[in-house]
């Protein structure tokens, strides 16, 4: 049977350990299921910083100028904001400033629901993105974990690895779909592709034939055939993400896209209010309605 990406992350992290000296560091790692089993049961190469929520960065930063290629792990995206200094200030530019590499793999973990309320709740990798010298992805599936994986152990810069909750007991993989009369050409990212797979099939249901095309590297986003060409043949295409809209990967793509081909293209994400504890005031990946409703509003709009 294959592997979970939880199981992927926690025996890539265990051989690092085993094998390259590697170490991870974070809060809580050996509390509530090993971050959600995606961390080695063990007591080697482990350590816990219970300051993470304002220094662990620092720590970690400096543990990869040291050469340890340590894995930070950050339990919420929200903890982003208090470490972003020294990922953005130092990481990102030591190579081009100061001439040496910070190789550092942050797992920034999304997670939304389960009354996570307006804190710990919300990815925010569009935020890292806007930053040179730190590649920004978002695996979803066993196999985009190993290829991220060995993408860092082949490069000397740091990654920002925005993890969703919802991914963690997943086998499978998400291959695109691509349809030579679809209507419209669907780009997800992050958790979204979940609800994008399943919108997919409500709106083939309807009588709407979609294009889906996976994106795993938010930033270098790259501009090749495999990206344009279902939106070309299309004609019009939205992208969804886990992130706020506003300012966010999904509008920064949907611009690179619109201008490279002349289709319009329309950004959806988490809508522009902070998220509550009770159920009612939840704020997470736009939903798989969501993404149907945009896509026959645009379709109707034609």
């Amino acid at each position: 049977m294959e592997r979970t990406v939880a199981e992927t992350i926690r025996d890539i992290s265990r051989e690092h350990i085993a094998k390259h000296n590697g170490i991870l560091l974070g809060q809580c790692l050996t509390a509530v299921g090993w971050v959600q089993n995606t961390v080695p049961a063990q007591a080697e190469g482990i350590v816990e910083l219970p300051m993470t929520d304002v220094s662990g960065a620092g720590i970690a930063v400096g543990a990869a100028i040291m050469g340890r290629r340590p894995i930070f792990i950050i339990r919420f995206q929200s903890l982003l904001w208090l470490n972003a200094s020294p990922i953005v200030n130092h990481a990102a530019k030591a190579k081009s400033v100061f001439g040496y590499p910070a190789p550092v793999f942050v797992r920034a973990i999304g997670s939304e629901g389960d009354s996570t309320g307006p804190i710990h709740t919300n990815c925010f990798h569009s935020l890292f993105m806007h930053m040179p010298g730190l590649p920004v992805c978002a695996p979803m599936t066993p196999n985009e974990y190993v290829q991220i994986w060995n993408w860092y152990m082949t490069h000397d810069d740091p990654l920002l690895v925005s993890e969703h909750r919802r991914s963690y007991t997943s086998r499978q993989e998400m291959p695109d779909q691509v349809h030579h009369d679809a209507h419209i050409t669907i780009y997800a990212m992050s958790a979204a592709r979940f609800n994008a797979v399943e919108a997919v099939e409500v709106l083939g249901h309807r009588g709407v034939r979609c294009n889906l095309v996976h994106l795993l590297w938010l930033k270098p986003f790259d501009l090749t055939q495999r990206v344009m060409e279902p939106l070309k043949a299309s004609g019009h295409g939205i992208v969804v993400d886990s992130a706020y809209e506003i300012a966010g990967a999904s509008q920064s793509v949907a611009y690179e896209l619109m201008y490279a081909t002349g289709c319009p293209v329309k950004a959806v994400g988490q809508a522009d209010r902070s998220p509550g504890v009770a159920k009612r005031l939840e704020n997470g990946t736009p939903t798989t309605m969501r993404i149907v409703d945009t896509v026959e509003m645009m379709l109707r709009d034609v």
